[in-house]
């Protein structure tokens, strides 16, 4: 048993000098446990079932024994599809940290708002589950807004939940500068890209990037107004970005930005993959792509909708600060549900 084999392996004390080993080992273990228990779990109840069937002929016993079976079978169905779930193949990066993007798009000054908004309702939430947040760098609007914002983000199964947030988000909402009452939509983009692990990260050749280094703007005191600390590295062959400014250091903020841009030429290449391999079939959950409208929310009607789902909650302000446990869950359900039927009709 699969099970045994990691009990014994992390007993050996020579595999705790190698973290990355051992900490893929845990991982392994806390995943096979869980299955293991829900089995053991399941076949506690088949027997529960089978022996409250046994006591229904009983008249005095007929009336307990017909609520133990029910509450068994409902426990049997459902830990039936938590197994198959369980069993489902894995997305390799589930367990790995994350950056989180938000740029400003349609909508000028109240699109920044916006992405100010959402990038409140990620650092809600990752403050909820007990993950970490590091600022990576940001672009300051006129009304203090985000044009773009890049964190990082670490701890347990971050880009696992946050995932499916990539894509692009509407709002529609009076703005505070409108005079009339008059609502407006605007737009942002969200892209969640995992953080490679550095043996896995893209090998960058110098030749093929261009660094610039500026002084910093905004908020962080008088220091960055004296010296050009702030980096841009320019991938050459993909002209792909990434920038940052948030550290007093040019060597800390080089570091940072090199990590950016390896998950960003990392998610292209993924991303290039992905297209391939679902040319034939679109997801339910969606390309993830960034020009994917994904979610609405309409502040007047205090309404969130995704669109992916069709799931509509009157709760805006409610997920707005951070609640968001209840949205991932529905979509992760739905793509374990298409995975489920994908691998039934043999198109998995």
């Amino acid at each position: 048993m699969r099970l045994d084999e990691l009990d014994a392996t992390l007993a050996d004390p020579t595999i705790a000098a190698d973290m990355k080993r051992f900490r893929e080992l845990t991982r392994e273990h806390a995943e096979v446990s869980g299955v293991v228990e829900r089995f053991q779990r399941f076949e506690q109840r088949e027997r529960d079932l089978l022996a409250a069937r046994e006591m229904l002929p009983d008249p005095e016993m007929a009336e307990m024994a017909q609520q133990e079976i029910d509450d068994a079978q409902a426990d049997i169905d459902r830990l039936d599809v938590e197994l198959q779930t369980s069993l489902l193949p894995r997305d390799p990066d589930d367990a790995r940290d994350a950056f989180l993007e938000i740029r400003a798009g349609t909508g000028g000054d109240e699109s920044a708002l916006f992405a100010a908004d959402l990038a409140r309702m990620y650092l809600r939430y990752a403050e909820r589950r007990g993950w970490r947040t590091e600022l990576m760098s940001e672009s300051l609007s006129d009304l203090g807004g985000f044009k773009e914002v890049v964190f990082r983000i670490e701890g347990s199964s971050v880009y696992q939940r946050l995932k499916f947030e990539s894509g692009g988000h509407r709002v529609q909402r009076v703005p505070a500068t409108e005079t009339q009452g008059r609502i407006h939509t605007s737009a942002c983009t969200v892209a969640v890209l995992p953080e490679p692990d550095e043996a896995e990260e893209i090998q960058l050749n110098p030749a093929e990037l261009r660094i610039d280094t500026f002084r910093a703007s905004g908020a962080g005191g008088q220091h960055v107004n004296k010296t050009d600390s702030a980096i841009r590295i320019t991938h050459l062959p993909t002209g792909i970005v990434a920038e940052c400014q948030d550290d007093r250091s040019q060597h800390r903020n080089k570091a940072k930005a090199m990590a950016v841009l390896a998950a960003r030429l990392r998610e292209k290449d993924r991303s290039e993959r992905a297209a391939t391999e679902a040319a034939t079939r679109k997801g339910l959950i969606g390309s993830g792509a960034r020009s994917d409208r994904i979610r609405n929310y309409n502040y007047p009607q205090g309404r969130l909708t995704d669109h992916r789902i069709n799931l509509t909650r009157y709760k805006l302000q409610f997920v707005l600060d951070g609640e968001l446990d209840e949205i991932i869950d529905a979509l992760q359900a739905a793509r374990a549900a298409e995975q489920l039927a994908a691998l039934e009709s043999g198109d998995a």
